[in-house]
């Protein structure tokens, strides 16, 4: 009979649907490289405070050390017997070096442990986050330069509203992106909190240098409650929300390839490689790579209304529901990282359809707004110039012209203040000119943000290397 961590309490053996049903190994396992990391840190603390001799302290990270080989190289058997990621390699520690692998345990719970492993995990997940959506904006960056003075409708209800330059339209995600990037620089303040000589809950009896410990982790400082370290679990909400947040801007750029695709729009191609076609339809080229990122964006709002779930109504300190926090989590984590990859491809790939842009800058009078502008430099109330220019547009419908069609006579008769001057403001050229402003579409103003841009990224690129 297999003796459990905690068996002296109990006269029956486990059930084994019970053992079946609540093991954590099947999923924890990812956290194995970062028990060992800290039980090797723990094991230095217990030889300072005179708990295991230097010839212990040899021993046991020298077994862990063979453990973790055994880790990285994909050899070493996770046993469901023992429960979890902890118990586990407790048990291989004994089977190499005996019963000093048990000393290891003196004043640590795996209520600790399993915060303090999650705490290390997310520090190296966070780190191939920011990677990522660095890699994705300099993709925006790019193609941003390669379309540099590409015109496109604007739109505001998917409607047409003003003309942009693309590059433009295109830098809203990247400064999407970029606060994303930067709530995981500020989110390390509350994720590297080391709560490692906690206990189960009230603090660990032994004389343990909790700074030194957390300083040889890489933690910012120790945590300063003892209840609060082993019982929060907000650094993995806070993520999980993070993740969703980059995840709906995911999803709203891969919404907007999927209808630029369309037949109906026509502005964008991808190439054949992240599309797929139809068993029955053999014309059909469908964005279903696009699609796919609109679709996994539920799932990460799915795992953070799990979580949030979870943590609900639970007391204080630790209790086994906290076990359900990691798949939802591992999840949230894969699902948003494979979806930067793959926007990072298509943001690459997708290529302008630059003559269907031509022709549909023509609809939707996009220059209306410049016609009230002009008006209001005439000394017109904007008011009045808005409603003004409402019925010239309502006039110019009815009669299927472009507004720069409509002759002077024809504008006069709804303001006798418009003059031949009028026809400089409705070229796109001067929309666009008008609109050198610090965040606007002019073309100087879009090269000075990407020039920042660029200079952004490449800071944020040393502060990571």
């Amino acid at each position: 009979m297999e003796i459990k961590a905690w068996g002296g309490r109990f006269e029956e053996e486990t059930d084994k649907f019970f053992e079946e049903f609540s093991e954590s190994i099947s999923f924890d396992y990812k956290l194995a490289p970062y028990e060992i990391k800290a039980s090797l840190v723990y094991a230095k603390a217990l030889k300072q405070a005179e708990i295991l001799t230097l010839e212990e302290y040899e021993k046991i990270c020298q077994g862990l050390k063979e453990i973790e080989r055994e880790i990285l190289e994909g050899s070493f058997k996770f046993d469901k017997v023992y429960e979890d990621v902890h118990m586990n390699i407790e048990r291989a520690l004994f089977d190499k070096i005996g019963e000093i692998a048990y000393k290891l345990h003196t004043g640590r719970s795996r209520n600790e442990q399993v915060v303090t492993d999650l705490r290390l995990y997310l520090v190296d997940e966070t780190f191939e986050l920011k990677n990522l959506l660095l890699e994705l904006m300099q993709k925006i960056i790019l193609k941003a330069e390669e379309n540099l003075e590409v015109v496109i409708p604007g739109f505001t209800h998917l409607q047409h509203a003003q003309p942009v330059l693309y590059s433009h339209w295109l830098l809203a995600y990247y400064e999407m992106f970029s606060l994303h990037f930067q709530r995981l620089l500020d989110y390390e303040k509350r994720l590297k909190i080391c709560p490692l000589g906690s206990s189960a809950l009230a603090g660990c009896g032994f004389p343990l240098n909790r700074e030194e410990i957390s300083q040889a982790l890489g933690f910012l400082t120790p945590s300063r409650n003892s209840v609060f370290a082993i019982s929060s679990r907000d650094f993995i909400l806070e993520l999980t929300f993070i993740l969703t947040l980059i995840m709906l801007d995911i999803s709203r750029m891969g919404e907007e390839i999927v209808i630029w695709m369309s037949p109906e729009f026509r502005f964008i191609e991808l190439p054949d490689r992240f599309c797929t076609g139809s068993s029955i339809m053999p014309q059909k080229k469908n964005p279903d790579s696009a699609e796919l990122l609109r679709g996994k964006c539920a799932t990460v709002i799915g795992n953070l209304v799990q979580l949030l779930t979870l943590i609900k109504n639970l007391p204080l300190s630790y209790n086994r529901d906290l076990q359900e926090d990691k798949p939802p989590l591992f999840q949230a984590l894969d699902t948003t990282q494979k979806s930067l990859k793959m926007l990072s491809l298509l943001v690459q790939g997708l290529k302008l359809n630059k003559e269907r842009l031509k022709e549909i800058l023509k609809e939707g009078h996009l220059l209306a707004t410049e016609l009230a502008d002009y008006l209001v430099t005439k000394g017109v109330p904007f008011r009045k110039a808005h409603h003004i220019c409402g019925q010239i547009v309502l006039y110019a419908e009815k009669l299927k012209k472009r507004l720069f069609e409509l002759s002077l006579d024809e504008f006069k008769n709804f303001s006798p203040l418009i003059e031949e001057d009028v026809y400089q403001w409705l070229t796109l050229e001067h929309a666009l000119q008008r609109r050198e402003i610090l965040g606007g579409t002019g073309l100087n103003s879009v090269k000075g943000e990407i020039k920042r841009a660029k200079e952004e990224v490449k800071r944020w690129k040393n502060q990571l290397s």
